[in-house]
């Protein structure tokens, strides 16, 4: 097992190496015969190499890319494996187009949470999820249902210390469990034993993967996520039929992966406007919450929506690609706006 701090150093690097030698990051901190997990359509593969097959195209489209990072979470799991947590946006000018998303000629934005699993001081998994339909909003080309939480770049913690976090997390983890057991006693006891007053502060944000949204507070929460998500899937649990996450905290942050962590069934109507054909799905979710005064002030929540809805039959960028036929996909050229 490594140290919080050497974990961070381990990664520093590959954090920082966007915009110079990435290559060279890579090789260096991931394993040869490295699970990298990358969300769909990327897919993934063994190796560093293919994480750089899936940046290759992205830092065509977008050739100023830029990382920032908002949280950096490491420590030793539960389990006793050593893990690492990222949340932050990537930007630049979107220039050419990507996976079939017309260029804005703009900056655009695309939060990522990525997570790194070390074994003997180098990366032999990768969890990743890249917000595609974040994109794909901004360039105005999303073919799915609008989203009911609001929309929005979503930022760093408030306490603008989520790159300094340490610490012991213990409290805060079992905060986080406590309220995600008491979340599962609804439907089969009435919606006031989740307890939702006990553990979100009330003035809570909770980000949201775009084609949901962004919610303040219970009551946004309530509307513009949990409701229909309840109703449409009742059966939902926490990690039901071993499947498996893995949590880290420092200080008033936890973070968790699963690559999937939970199974549901949809059988009621109500969310992303999906019929209740009664198909379960799995989700692959990459969480962070901070903590304040002792409730949940901020939680950042990315799932692989491309890939549920993929589960489902539905190819959201050949619905996209319909559209694309009546649009002009070339490239976009913007002059130094000096005059001549």
């Amino acid at each position: 097992m490594m140290s919080p701090e050497d974990l961070k150093a381990l990664i520093a690097p590959y954090l920082a190496a966007l915009e110079g030698d990435l290559d060279g990051a890579v090789d260096a901190l991931f394993a040869p015969d490295a699970d990298v997990k990358l969300c769909h359509p990327l897919g993934g593969g063994v190796g560093g190499a293919a994480l750089l097959a899936a940046f290759g195209p992205l830092r065509a489209a977008v050739p100023d890319l830029e990382r920032r990072d908002v949280i950096v979470l490491a420590g030793t799991s539960p389990e006793g494996a050593d893990w690492i947590g990222t949340c932050g946006n990537y930007m630049g000018t979107f220039l050419a187009p990507w996976l079939g998303i017309r260029p804005t000629g703009h900056l655009v934005h695309m939060r990522y949470h990525e997570f790194f699993r070390v074994v003997d001081g180098r990366v032999v998994e990768m969890q990743a999820i890249w917000d595609i339909p974040e994109v794909m909003m901004q360039a105005g080309v999303w073919p799915m249902v609008p989203q009911l939480g609001a929309y929005l770049c979503t930022p760093g913690p408030m306490t603008q210390d989520g790159l300094t976090a340490s610490g012991d997390g213990s409290a805060t983890m079992q905060h986080v469990l406590d309220m995600l057991t008491a979340l599962c006693k609804h439907p089969k006891e009435p919606a006031e034993a989740m307890e939702l007053g006990r553990f979100w502060h009330p003035k809570f944000n909770w980000y949201g993967p775009a084609g949901v949204g962004t919610a303040r507070g219970i009551s946004g929460f309530r509307h513009w996520h949990q409701i229909p998500f309840l109703q449409a899937m009742p059966d939902r649990g926490l990690d039901p039929d071993g499947l498996m996450s893995h949590w880290v905290a420092q200080g008033n942050y936890v973070c968790e992966t699963g690559w999937p962590n939970m199974r549901l069934t949809i059988t009621q109507d109500g969310w992303l406007g999906i019929p209740p054909a009664g198909q379960q799905i799995t989700l692959r979710s990459l969480d962070f919450w901070r903590m304040q005064d002792g409730l949940i002030r901020e939680n950042w929540v990315l799932f692989d929506v491309l890939d549920m809805y993929a589960q489902l039959g539905v190819d959201v960028l050949a619905r996209m690609a319909m559209f694309n036929k009546a649009r002009n996909m070339g490239a976009v050229e913007i002059s130094s706006g000096v005059p001549a």
